[in-house]
């Protein structure tokens, strides 16, 4: 007897869109061992973990506009968990982390340890919030890279950096939006950090006049020869072009 097909459930979902996030879009498939994970945690086979992983890159404009497709049987809670993320990275990434821990019977792995031993209360849960949201943008931004530098193409992850265009700081509501981040070697994260390069609208990169002066041969090494290039592109969530201009306005040190 035919075994009736059992429709996802939100709390499903929401954990599928974080793998989604965090694995390379070219490594989406039944073989994957997180995909393997979550399937057996939520009794699904990994060909139908892996098959909704792809339903929701048919939702991604980033990749769209590209001309990638995903599937074409996308469901309308497919495209409401879509639009819940796009409209509140910080609450829905931070859920579905928690999400995934309970399904995988794992506690959440969080950058800094220490965050554990604060007082309890209000404020080691906003701290622990904290440092979860800051964990899954991380790994959503470096896996849309390919887990390589955009300018250089490094690919070793301990010197990579999850880089905010606009400053955490300065807009809550996109700080874990991945189009608002970069993938970037520790060097030229702090540079863009400080505003010394930056990237037009194009994605290529420009130099601040202080740099340009600097005649060093090792500040030619690691920075003239990068200027006017084009980044490297991530499979998906581009970099919005409206952050960058905020970066070039607010940020970019380019006085004469």
């Amino acid at each position: 007897m035919k075994q009736k097909r059992r429709n996802w459930t939100r709390e499903e979902l929401i954990v599928a869109f974080n793998l989604y996030c965090k694995i390379s879009f070219s490594k989406i498939n039944y073989r994957h061992h997180l995909i393997i994970k979550l399937a057996e945690a939520i009794g699904r086979t990994p060909s139908a973990v892996a098959w909704k992983l792809v339903n929701f890159a048919s939702l991604d404009p980033s990749l769209t506009k590209r001309g990638i497709k995903g599937a074409t049987n996308t469901g309308k809670l497919d495209k409401i968990i879509f639009q819940e993320f796009t409209n509140n990275w910080e609450d829905l990434g931070y859920e579905s982390e928690l999400l995934l821990s309970k399904f995988l019977k794992e506690e959440i792995k969080l950058p800094i340890e220490k965050t554990f031993e604060l007082k309890e209360g209000l404020e080691k849960e906003r701290k622990v919030k904290v440092r979860v949201n800051q964990s899954f943008f991380r790994s959503t931004v470096l896996s849309s890279y390919d887990f390589k530098c955009c300018l250089t193409g490094i690919d070793i992850p301990e010197l990579l950096i999850a880089s905010h265009i606009i400053p955490w700081s300065k807009d809550k509501k996109n700080r874990l939006n991945p189009q608002n981040g970069l993938c970037l070697n520790n060097l030229h994260d702090k540079a863009f950090d400080k505003g010394l390069i930056t990237f037009d609208n194009n994605f290529k990169m420009i130099l601040s006049n202080q740099l340009k002066k600097n005649k060093s041969e090792n500040v030619k090494y690691y920075f003239h020869k990068f200027e006017g290039q084009l980044l490297h592109l991530p499979k998906r969530f581009i970099p919005d072009e409206s952050f960058l201009e905020y970066h070039n306005q607010n940020i970019f040190q380019n006085e004469k």
